[in-house]
Order: C-alpha cells, then structure tokens, then sequence
C-alpha cells in the first residue's frame, strides 16, 4: 500500500492518531552538513571516553602505590581488584542508566550519569585506611564511579548515533570511542609528578583520583545547551518537540553561515512509538528475534576486552616484573602506547565509511591478532627490552583499537 501523501510541505511533520507519527526529522538530520554544532556535540558528548580512560590508567598505574606502607598499605590482590570492581559497576550502570536513557531522554541523563561519576571517583580520594570496612568502602566508591561512566557509554553513544548525519557516523563513532586514549595519555602524563616522588605518595594518588571529576565539572557546564534528541523524542511520540528540537539544531547550522539543501520530498517516514521496553524485550530481541546478530557482537566485545584488560592492566606489572622498570616510572611508558591506541581510530577512521565496517573490523581484528601472536613468540625468546615491547604493543595496538573502537 502506497504511503499517505502528507499535507504538510516538505520538512514539516505529522502526527497520524491511527498509524503513529509520520515526519522528517530523520532525513532533515541525515541532510546536514558537517558544522560548528556537530564539533561541538561531539566534544561535549564523547568526552565520556576520555573519563574512562582517565580512571582506568590512574587505576592501573595507582595500584601498586597503594601497597606501600606510607600509602594504604593494601595487599597486591586487593588492589588489583580496584579495575575489577570499577568494570562491574559499569556494566550495572550500562544496564540501569541505558534503561533510563530509554525512558527519560538522552539530555535528562546527561548530567545525572556525570555527577554519579564525580561522587563516586571523588569519594575514592577520601579513603583514609586498608582496614576491612575501609576496604569496603573503597570499593563501593569505584563501582559508584564505573556506574557512572557506564551510564554515559548507554546515554552518549545513543545520542550520537541519533543526532550524527549518517554519512559520518562510522568515522564519528569510531574516533570518538577511541578518545578513551586520549584520557589514557592525559593520565599517564600527569601521573609522573603525582607518582615519581615529587609530591608525597600519601597525597599523590588522593590527587589523581581527583582529576576526573575536575574534568567533569566542566563538561556539565559545556553540556547545558545540548538539545534534547529529536529521534528520541518521535520514538516517543513526541512530535512537536521533535520539530522544535531539529529546528534549533538547523538554526545553529546557519547561524554558521551554512546554507542548507532541501529536504527530499517524500521523505517522511512512519515512526510507531516505541512504548515501554524492559529487559525481558531486550532479551527477546537479543536471543529470539537476532541470535546470530547478539552471538557475533558479544564476541567482538568480550575478545576486544579480553585482549585490551589482559595487556593494560598488567603493563606497569609486565615492565617492572620482566624488564626492571621502577614502579614510579612506568607510567612514562603508557604514553607511547596510548598515543598508538588513539592514532589508529583517527586515521583509519573514514575507512569504516568507505571500504565498510565489516571489512575493516574483520581486518583490524584479524590483523592485530596475527601480530600479538608473533609478539608472543618474540616476549618468550626475549628479544624485546621495555622499549621495543612498547613500540610492538604500539602497532598492535594501532589496528586493535580501530577495530574495537
């Protein structure tokens, strides 16, 4: 059956009682070029990565100062566990924000996900013992805080791909997932003073925990002016909102001075309310209606995971154990290594557009396995010294980063 000619002119929306909400919101995003507005969404968005990579390095490099006596005087298997329990709380934030992402609207999450994040990772600094209920207490602060960036992967990734013209969204999700390096070098930088000596150890990892939820405060600044996602808003039935919504975004494009071209005409769409979607949904979705589908994306995930936490959690371990890097030195080593992981998403990045993401993730995974496995053989008949470990890591990982990006 042929669709309903709308009344409306091309560019307008309409809410049809009967079958749901016919507009073209969806195409008037897909036809914007790139400007100002997207730069600036991006950063304000995708900067969640950078968080994560901030904590996960701080994590990582922090563990083995806070062994020390002067320190907290954990135990090394207490510590280790730190990234561990930050990761669970994650997923758990993943699964509770994402639902709530779903209900409430992207722009609502935003700033609740983010002050999560700050209370638990500041929360963390004040930590002032390694006794039980310390211990306790320590890690309560960093599943808080992975709940925290958890949720902003859930509420940040969707707004991107909602509000991203299409023709970009490949590069775009693939550059900005890859920022997660960018915090890993800013990190691994700031670290040396905090952990070298120069300050004293009891206060320079009290100092490092509180460098994420410094940043986070400004990007709850820089975030207040973000719209609302206007795919969002028709899934839920939200039409005038929309409408409202994509004409802000279209003024910030010519206020840039950017002419926009015409909407196609017949390019409105039907777009049924989505309603309540639980997790018993989810799982149906995931398992019934796209098995095949769920099978490959959870083992694109877990073997991207198992690969990047088996080697970057235990880099300074790795270096101190095998190549006799002092502990306060190691983290000069992750900036070289962080530097290759975010160079590969930026310049293989139009390729996922281009050549296709089948393609490029089979090849990036494919290639980089290839090469960690002749690392392998090389590490076992020691020909590396801590320097040329990390540059194969850094090339390795050029690849490994594009394709789990």
């Amino acid at each position: 059956m042929a669709p309903r000619p709308d009344p409306r002119p091309a560019g307008q929306g309409a809410v049809d009682g009967s079958s749901g909400v016919r507009s073209t919101v969806p195409a008037r995003i897909d036809r914007l070029p790139w400007s100002p507005f997207h730069t600036r969404m991006v950063i304000a968005l995708g900067v969640a990565w950078v968080l994560d990579g901030l904590e996960i390095t701080i994590a990582s490099n922090v563990a083995g100062k806070l062994t020390e006596p002067g320190v907290l005087g954990l135990s090394a298997g207490a510590a280790g566990a730190l990234a561990s329990v930050y990761l669970a709380g994650e997923v758990f934030g993943a699964l509770l924000f994402g639902r709530l992402s779903d209900r409430l609207g992207r722009r609502n999450l935003f700033a609740v996900t983010l002050l999560v994040y700050f209370a638990g990772s500041a929360a963390t600094a004040l930590t002032l013992g390694a006794s039980r209920g310390w211990l306790g207490y320590l890690y309560a602060t960093r599943v808080v805080a992975g709940m925290g960036i958890g949720g902003e992967y859930a509420a940040i990734n969707s707004a991107i791909d909602e509000l991203v013209p299409a023709r970009y969204r490949g590069r775009v999700d693939v550059a900005v997932n890859g920022t997660y390096w960018a915090g890993a070098v800013v990190a691994a930088v700031l670290q040396v003073p905090l952990l070298d000596g120069a300050i004293d150890p009891a206060l320079g990892w009290r100092i490092a925990f509180l460098l994420g939820p410094t940043l986070a405060l400004g990007i709850i600044v820089v975030r207040r002016n973000l719209p609302e996602s206007p795919r969002w808003q028709l899934m839920h039935g939200r039409a005038e909102a929309a409408e409202a919504s994509i004409g802000r975004i279209e003024d910030e494009v010519r206020a840039c001075g950017i002419e926009l071209p015409e909407v196609p005409r017949g390019a409105q769409i039907e777009v049924r309310p989505a309603g309540e979607q639980g997790y018993l949904a989810l799982l149906r979705v995931l398992f019934v209606r796209h098995p095949r589908r769920a099978v490959v994306g959870a083992t694109l995930m877990i073997t991207q995971s198992f690969l990047y936490n088996a080697i970057f959690f235990t880099y300074a371990t790795v270096l101190s154990t095998f190549f006799a890097v002092p502990s306060a030195r190691t983290s000069l080593y992750y900036i070289p290594f962080a530097v290759g992981n975010l160079l590969g998403p930026l310049l293989l990045g139009r390729l996922f557009d281009v050549v296709g993401r089948r393609a490029m993730i089979g090849g990036c995974y494919l290639g980089s396995g290839v090469l960690l496995a002749a690392d392998a053989v090389a590490f076992r008949a020691g020909v590396y010294d801590a320097r040329t470990q990390t540059v194969a890591w850094c090339v390795i990982f050029f690849f490994a980063s594009a394709g789990a990006s």
